[in-house]
């Protein structure tokens, strides 16, 4: 047996595998194109938020997520503040496969990223001068069974 087959043989003995590897920001901006007009107003945001991830495979068993968070905050009508965030890591995982990888790459994965996304993005809003903006909990494995039954619609959309 080559040692590849052994390695293969090894990890479908010790059944799936996941770890954490690293988690960084690979990309951050921030702006606010009307400051210093925009401390005058009264404060009452509105905060809009879109979220999308991307994934990378590095090797056999290492996946780059990246997390990218854009949230644009309004008050009377203009612009206070626009923020992206591209939050990373690096995940080893071996023993999953099919749709139960694509879950863990595109609703798992994005879940571990988003504690870090959220915090980095209000330290940069308060550093800023904003009052702090604490992003509310996202349900990945809702946002990911909703994107899957996009696809599928789609799908059967083009099929007809």
């Amino acid at each position: 047996m080559s040692e590849n087959e052994q390695n293969t043989a090894n990890q479908e003995a010790q059944g799936p595998q996941f770890s954490v590897q690293r988690v960084y920001i690979k990309d951050a901006s921030f702006e606010s194109p009307n400051a210093p007009a925009i401390f005058t107003s009264p404060w009452q945001p509105e905060v809009g938020v879109e979220l999308n991830s991307s994934t990378q495979k590095l090797s056999d068993t290492a996946y780059e997520v990246v997390l990218t968070i854009t949230v644009t905050v309004k008050n009377d009508d203009k612009t206070a503040f626009l923020v992206e965030m591209h939050q990373a890591g690096i995940f080893a995982i071996a023993g999953i496969e099919g749709p139960e990888l694509n879950h863990t790459l595109g609703a798992f994965c994005p879940s571990i990223l988003f504690p870090y996304a959220r915090e980095a993005i209000d330290a940069m809003v308060v550093k800023a001068s904003f009052p702090a903006l604490m992003l509310a909990p996202v349900n990945f494995d809702a946002l990911f069974a909703q994107q899957m039954a996009q696809k599928q619609a789609q799908a059967e959309e083009q099929q007809h």
